[in-house]
């Protein structure tokens, strides 16, 4: 869906809700990662893409203190809290803690005037998928207070501001990567981003290959899941070797390390995560798809075996997808895990023949195909014109 048709939906529930002619709009993607998971909360590397499927909030002032938001897709259901007492998540729609949680931060941290605002949210990103559809929420309805307010803040600390809110109201104890690729993707690049420092170096992905990503249609919920287990057992074991993160840990000292066999393994995935994702920003430079298709292979294997993060049909699909690529790209799972989408990147002749092999092979559990959409690495988030 282009980003004209998710505003025109946003500005006509604005004005049907709440009787708003929109003001501005803003926008911010989802994301896919092609390497690099449950790296980024142990101050690892990721190799992840804005994608072209995203949120569009549309924003007009108010000259009060509340905030009215409608989320269209989720059947026109509304919320509504004021900025000038402290927000809390109570009596909130799930979809609404996200919006909460961000009005929040951007009043304690960032100077938010409590000047309120009207909002209408639309969006393209399946929930549940691993596409990060909360940090484009999130990042979308940062903009859109901002610039009710005429305010702005840079790219790195609006993302920041939306991971503190997913940590701390929302409560799924995400790194910093959704939220650092939807604030600050580059059009057809990947973003090699280094999670303690936050830089981010933009890799071409190679001409004439495609992303082609296929919902498994197993949903997943981080807050729920054991995604927020993972990372305390990853804290844990960092105390034990006595590094400051994971990242530092060397793989000779993990394997010696006294710790326990389960322990163990989520270890030994973090590290040599990190390692195939700096291997594999160096081979995405170099348009070598051979290499990143082994690279994705071993980083699904890992997840599977070590961090135990995948699910038998995602296991299946990923397998599905490898083989009918051939040797020249690769496909794995991605997201935090227990469902969501596989992620393929190949070469463009081959994308017809992936699809048949999935339509073909692949059903979820429930008995349904896979939902396949090709994306292309888009911009980050921001206000924007139609």
């Amino acid at each position: 869906m282009s980003l004209a048709t998710l505003a025109a939906k946003a500005r006509s529930a604005l004005l049907t809700t709440f009787g708003r002619e929109s003001e501005g709009l803003a926008q911010a993607p989802g994301r896919v990662n092609l390497i690099g998971e449950h790296t980024d909360y142990n101050d690892g590397f990721v190799l992840p893409c804005a994608i072209d499927r995203g949120c569009v909030v549309a924003w007009a002032a108010r000259d009060d203190a509340q905030v009215r938001v409608v989320a269209v897709d989720s059947a026109g259901q509304t919320d509504r809290f004021p900025l000038d007492i402290d927000i809390q998540a109570h009596n909130a729609p799930p979809w609404a803690l996200y919006v909460r949680g961000m009005a929040r931060e951007l009043l304690l941290r960032h100077g938010l005037p409590a000047t309120g605002a009207d909002l209408a949210i639309a969006g393209d990103v399946p929930a549940g998928a691993g596409l990060s559809s909360s940090a484009a929420l999130e990042l979308a309805v940062g903009h859109a207070l901002l610039g009710a307010a005429g305010r702005t803040l840079d790219a790195t600390t609006l993302a920041q501001a939306a991971q503190r809110a997913e940590n701390g109201f929302v409560g799924c104890r995400c790194g910093i990567m959704d939220q650092l690729v939807s604030a600050r993707g580059v059009a057809d690049h990947a973003l090699l981003i280094d999670c303690r420092s936050l830089a981010v170096q933009p890799i071409a992905l190679p001409a004439d290959t495609t992303l082609l990503i296929a919902h498994s249609r197993v949903r997943r919920g981080l807050v729920d899941s054991a995604y927020n287990e993972r990372r305390a057992t990853c804290e844990a074991a960092q105390q034990t070797l006595g590094v400051p993160a994971l990242r530092d840990a060397a793989l000779t000292d993990v394997m010696q390390g006294g710790l326990d066999p389960t322990t163990l393994r989520r270890v030994r995935h973090v590290v040599t995560e990190n390692h195939r994702t700096n291997e594999a920003a160096a081979a995405l430079a170099r348009g070598d798809l051979h290499a990143m298709g082994a690279l994705m292979a071993e980083s699904h294997a890992s997840m599977r075996d070590d961090f135990d993060i995948t699910v038998p049909a995602i296991d299946r699909l990923a397998a599905l997808m490898h083989a009918a690529i051939g040797g020249d790209g690769g496909a794995r799972m991605t997201g935090g895990g227990f469902g969501g989408c596989v992620v393929a990147l190949l070469p463009t002749e081959r994308a017809a023949a992936v699809r048949h092999a999935v339509d073909t092979g692949y059903r979820s559990p429930e008995g349904a195909p896979a939902l396949l959409f090709e994306c292309r690495a888009s911009a980050g988030a921001g206000l924007f014109t139609v």
